[in-house]
């Protein structure tokens, strides 16, 4: 028989799923880096990332294609907040497909997130509304790396939320995709 791809977590066997991790690049790999590396040893998720720009020029279509490619298939999207990741065309981009979609999002925010002093960061907007509407998950790096059945847990708790029409019903998407980083 083939390996067996699922986790036991609360005394249930979950399936193993697929995430695609957004980020910037430059700044944030490091931190995509660890996650694909705990996620390997624990079995945890499939790494479904993008690891190299789209050749085109043409928003649409390179949206199409990370849609397709990349988020097809995917059981959720885990966005890494870091410093920059506000000003991302990309990250915009992946949020959109994976709304698009109707598949669960995490948004984490990373050690390097500068928390201004009323406690408040910056992220993206689309990826914004749908954490303030309560379709997406907002987690800090401590608390999803603290264990393997924790950090399965947020997985579950998104795709969980992609699938109730309750919450899909709370999908904010209606902006013009980010032309432009910056």
């Amino acid at each position: 028989m083939g390996q067996d791809l699922s986790y036991l977590l609360g005394g249930l066997r979950i399936p193993t799923r697929s995430v695609f991790i957004s980020y910037h690049h430059e700044n944030d790999q490091h931190y995509c880096d660890a996650l694909s590396r705990v996620a390997g040893a624990y079995q945890l998720f499939r790494d479904r990332t993008l690891r190299n720009k789209i050749d085109s020029t043409n928003p649409e279509y390179v949206i199409q294609q990370i849609r397709d490619k990349y988020i097809t298939g995917s059981s959720c999207t885990m966005v890494l907040c870091g410093p920059e990741t506000y000003k991302r065309r990309y990250v915009d981009w992946e949020t959109k497909a994976t709304l698009d979609k109707e598949h669960g999002i995490i948004a984490v925010q990373l050690p390097n997130l500068p928390v201004n002093a009323i406690g408040k960061v910056t992220i993206p907007q689309r990826l914004s509304q749908n954490i303030e509407s309560g379709y997406a998950l907002w987690e800090h790096w401590d608390d999803l790396t603290l264990s393997a059945d924790r950090f399965k847990h947020y997985i579950e708790e998104a795709v969980a939320r992609s699938n109730s029409h309750l919450f899909k019903s709370k999908i904010v998407n209606p902006w013009e995709i980010k032309k432009q980083n910056g």
